[in-house]
């Protein structure tokens, strides 16, 4: 599969995907969050893949939406080989239902959290900032306080999303956005441990996760059984 802004390679049970648009600081276009898309539901079909790893070229990460191409989509390169769906950067990665792991080593700014927020695990380069900038801008960080909202409370929500300045993997990690550091070992012992894993139990627990917000609350329990005695069935 040709793609434009995006590479993606399969290495036994792993399925490494690595945003591929430097020269824009990664700043991703409508045509490029349904490239990723593609590429997750080739990663969901394949019953060999356990674990999906999320790199990136150049010296930044992802700087987030590139606003002309979504202002205007005569200026974004489609994929001939793809139809681009309304779709944001925050539901393609909740339609991702393998365990993923960003390996992040440039700055990471406005709705490029959107993909950090979206793994499972996040291990970043100790000079690695993280920034918020779109209240300076006249906008609002909205689909990254959705992500957000997964790991911190309101209040410290809204006051990321207020503070319009860098801040470090310290602070990421503190919060709760950033795991872990790269080079310390724990990347490698966490992919190595996919790989004895069972496919389906993990789609099957992802899957549950994701839907688990949507169920009445006294009917979670009955929910998870259900989930749980369909996975011995098959």
């Amino acid at each position: 599969m040709e793609y434009n802004f995006i590479k993606v390679e399969k290495k036994d049970f792993r399925f490494i995907l690595t945003l591929a648009r430097p020269e824009k600081r990664n700043a991703f276009t409508p045509t490029m969050v349904n490239e990723i898309a593609h590429a997750f539901d080739l990663a969901n079909a394949d019953d060999a893949i356990k674990v999906v790893i999320i790199k990136a070229e150049g010296p930044i990460f992802c700087a987030g939406m590139d606003l002309n191409t979504f202002e205007n989509p005569m200026l974004d390169i489609l994929n001939p080989f793809i139809k681009n769906q309304d779709i944001s950067l925050g539901q393609v990665f909740d339609g991702l239902l393998k365990p993923s792991i960003a390996i992040v080593e440039g700055n990471v700014i406005a709705g490029g959290f959107l993909i950090i927020l979206g793994c499972s695990y996040v291990y970043c380069k100790k000079d690695v900032q993280f920034k918020l900038p779109e209240v300076d801008l006249g906008i609002f960080p909205f689909q990254v306080m959705a992500g957000l909202l997964k790991v911190l409370p309101e209040k410290k929500v809204l006051q990321l999303c207020l503070n319009t300045e860098y801040f470090d993997v310290q602070k990421a990690i503190a919060l709760g956005i950033v795991d872990g550091f790269i080079g310390e070992g724990a990347v490698e012992s966490i992919l190595d441990s996919f790989e004895r894993r069972s496919t389906k139990a993990l789609m099957t627990g992802i899957k549950a996760l994701r839907k688990l917000p949507t169920v009445v609350k006294e009917e979670q329990f009955a929910y998870l059984k259900n989930c749980l005695d369909t996975l011995k069935k098959d």
